[in-house]
């Protein structure tokens, strides 16, 4: 049989591509369940067949793969290295990594609760792939079509079924109606009324203490003789002041209240400093 030069380079090229190659060897899975020491299924897993039966993955089973990659048959830590749950139908993935040493030993655990919720909804058998990839020019390993193994999820009759969320869609949406938190709301009206009664009975006493205190009522025309508008303004602003609080606590809010209550502040300020200043000239004089 005559070989062409050609033919010899093709059957080298696939020489080199086939021994540069990523692979695992001593590979095995174990499920066991919580609480419980002893496994309740092992079995020896293979790069190249997988396992003719489904394994069962109870709600309480935590499945544990344990194996050794190789690159070129050498042993060695893959830069990228994990187990891919697949829905054979639909093709809905879930990636879990290996934990891998520098020798190549890798282990990784597949718990029931880590599954994600669409996959355990799905009712259906799960292919578990492996994937073993790094930089340069070793060819990835990824299972055959078969995967690695299947497992059988078989959930707790105790527990509702997951139900997977259904999916978001870009589509037309329900009309959304926004409630609003009421407006603040004044303190009922009898707790109100106690607080005014209780400020108004004071004010007989204020007087009478005024007086009692020798107050200078007479001198009121000299005060008003000597400086009418401060004295006036300055009366009126307080007065204004408290109309101002009083239509705040009724009706206003405080965007309205703020820029009148500055008003009044100002003119207050004024008159008052004015209207004082004639107070202390009188008491200097004697006169009070």
């Amino acid at each position: 049989m005559r070989l062409s030069v050609s033919s010899l380079l093709l059957v080298a090229a696939g020489v080199v591509q086939a021994a540069s190659s990523w692979s695992f060897d001593d590979a095995s899975i174990t499920i066991t369940s919580k609480g419980s020491s002893n496994p309740k299924v092992t079995e020896k897993l293979y790069a190249k067949r997988s396992l003719g039966q489904a394994l069962e993955l109870g709600s309480t089973d935590v499945a544990k793969i344990t194996l050794t990659t190789k690159d070129n048959g050498n042993e060695k830590r893959p830069h990228q290295a994990f187990v891919l749950l697949q829905e054979i139908e639909t093709g809905l993935e879930a990636p879990f990594p290996l934990t891998v040493k520098p020798s190549g030993k890798g282990v990784v655990q597949i718990a029931y609760k880590d599954i994600p919720t669409q996959l355990l909804a799905s009712g259906k058998n799960i292919r578990a792939n492996l994937v073993l990839g790094s930089f340069g020019s070793a060819q990835a390993f990824l299972s055959g079509d078969d995967g690695l193994f299947e497992l059988k999820l078989q959930h707790d009759p105790n527990m509702p079924a997951p139900s997977a969320a259904k999916p978001e869609r870009y589509t037309k949406k329900d009309e959304i109606h926004h409630i609003f938190r009421a407006d603040p709301r004044s303190p009922p009206k009898i707790v109100s009324l106690f607080f005014v009664l209780a400020v108004a009975a004071t004010v007989p006493v204020l007087f009478a203490a005024w007086l009692l205190l020798g107050a200078n009522v007479d001198h009121l025309s000299k005060a008003l003789a000597a400086a009418p508008l401060s004295h006036a303004a300055f009366f009126g602003s307080i007065l204004a002041m408290e109309g101002v609080f009083f239509l705040y606590y009724t009706s206003w809010n405080l965007f309205q209240m703020l820029p009148v209550a500055g008003v009044v502040g100002a003119v207050a300020v004024l008159s008052g400093t004015k209207a004082l200043g004639e107070v202390q000239a009188r008491r200097l004089a004697g006169d009070r």
